[in-house]
C-alpha cells in the first residue's frame, strides 16, 4: 500500500495536522484485556476531536506482543474507528527486527490501518545502511511514520545522515520527533528539507516536554541558498492520551487563533504544560511511572477501572501521586473532566 492509495479524508487530516493520542491499554484486576474500557478509550479520543489513533505503541505497552494482545488491541481500535462518524487516520506501532516489523506492518494493513509508526530500538547496533534497508522493507508494505524515540525509554541517537536518507523513502508519510532533545529534533527537520520532502512528510511532535513551543515554531533552513520553512503540524503524543479534549482545543487555537495569546503568554502556557508533563511522565524517577500515571488520570475520570500494567512492577513512582495532586490543583485549565463526565456512560455502553 502506497501513500497514493490512502483515503483522501484521513490523509488530508494528517497533512493539516491534528491530535493523535498514543492509545493506552485497558486491563482488569487480573491484568486481562478489558474490552469494554478499551473501546471506551477509543470513543473518548475520537469524540474529543482526535484525527486518528496510534495503537500498539509505547503507551499501549510494548509487552502486548508477549501476551498475545497485539491483534486484539489493533482490531478493537479499528472497529471503533470504522464505526465513528469521522474517518480517523489509524497508526499501528511496528517494532522488532526486519522480519517481525514487516509481519506487524502486514497485520496493520490487514486491519485497515493507514500507516505504521516504526520503532527502531531492536536495531540499536545496526549501521545507517542496515537501518535504511530495514525501513525500506517495511515501507514496501505500508506507509511509514518515522519515530525518533528518546533514549530514556529505549530509543537510540540517530544521526542526521540517517534522517536525510530516511526522508528520501517515497512511502514515508510523516515523522514523529520524540528525542526530547532540541538538537536532534532540528536534525530531523533539516533532513526533511534537504531531502525536498517537506510536502510529502508531515512533521508531528512527540516531544512531550516541549509540546506548545514545537507547535508554535516556524523552522527555517537554507536550501540552494534560499530559505525553506516548515511547521510541526500536530502531535502524536502519550501526553495527549489524557485530557484529550483540551489538547484538541489547544491545537485549534494554534492553527486558527495564534494571536489569542501573546508570545510571552504562549511561552508561559508551554512551561505549565511541560511542568504537567514532568509529573505525568515521572521525570523525577527517570520515566518509571509514566504509563501508570496516565492510567491514574483515566481511572479518576472513570475511563479505566485501575492503573494496572502488564508488568506488575510498573507502577507510579515515589512522590508521583502527590505531584499529580499538585498539577490537578494548580492547572485546572488543562483537564477535560467535565467533557468526560458528560459522555462517559455512553462510551462505556457496549
Amino acid at each position: 500500500m502506497k501513500i497514493s492509495d490512502l483515503p483522501a479524508t484521513p490523509l488530508a487530516a494528517l497533512r493539516k495536522g491534528g491530535v493523535i493520542p498514543a492509545h493506552p491499554l485497558a486491563l482488569d484486576a487480573d491484568r486481562r484485556l478489558d474490552e469494554r474500557r478499551q473501546r471506551a478509550l477509543s470513543r473518548y479520543y475520537l469524540d474529543a476531536g482526535s484525527i486518528g489513533l496510534a495503537v500498539a505503541v509505547h503507551t499501549t505497552q510494548f509487552e502486548i506482543r508477549d501476551h498475545g494482545l497485539l491483534e486484539p488491541v489493533l482490531s478493537l481500535a479499528a472497529e471503533e474507528a470504522n464505526a465513528h462518524a469521522s474517518t480517523p487516520f489509524m497508526v499501528a506501532g511496528a517494532v522488532g527486527k526486519t522480519e517481525q516489523a514487516v509481519r506487524e506492518a502486514e497485520l496493520a494493513r490487514s486491519k485497515g490501518y493507514h500507516a505504521v509508526l516504526l520503532g527502531l530500538a531492536a536495531m540499536r547496533d545496526a549501521s545507517v545502511d542496515e537501518l535504511i534497508a530495514h525501513c525500506r522493507a517495511v515501507a514496501d508494505v505500508i506507509p511509514v511514520v518515522g519515530f525518533y524515540l528518546q533514549t530514556a525509554v529505549g530509543g537510540q541517537p540517530l544521526p542526521y545522515a540517517f534522517w536525510r536518507r530516511f526522508a528520501e523513502i517515497e512511502n514515508v508519510v510523516a515523522i514523529k520527533m520524540a528525542p526530547f532533545n532540541r538538537y536532534r529534533t532540528l536534525d530531523v527537520v533539516r533532513a526533511v528539507i534537504d531531502a525536498r520532502a517537506e510536502d510529502r512528510i508531515t512533521l508531528y511532535t512527540g516531544n512531550d516536554d516541549h509540546i506548545v513551543s514545537d507547535l508554535m515554531t516556524k523552522f527555517t533552513f537554507k536550501r540552494d541558498g534560499a530559505p525553506v520553512s516548515v511547521r510541526i503540524k500536530g502531535g502524536l503524543l502519550g501526553h495527549w492520551s489524557v485530557w484529550t479534549r483540551k489538547a484538541v482545543e489547544l491545537l485549534e487555537d494554534i492553527h486558527e487563533r495564534p494571536d489569542s495569546r501573546s508570545a510571552s503568554e504562549w511561552l508561559e502556557f508551554d512551561a505549565r504544560t511541560t511542568d504537567a508533563n514532568g509529573v505525568l511522565f515521572d521525570v523525577a524517577n527517570d520515566f518509571a511511572g509514566c504509563i501508570a500515571c496516565l492510567h491514574e488520570v483515566l481511572r479518576r475520570q472513570g475511563l479505566l477501572e485501575g492503573t494496572w500494567c502488564l508488568n506488575p512492577d510498573e507502577t507510579m513512582g515515589p512522590g508521583q501521586m502527590e505531584e499529580l495532586e499538585r498539577i490537578c490543583r494548580d492547572y485546572p485549565e488543562l483537564n477535560d473532566d467535565a467533557f468526560v463526565a458528560a459522555n462517559l456512560e455512553r462510551w462505556l455502553t457496549a
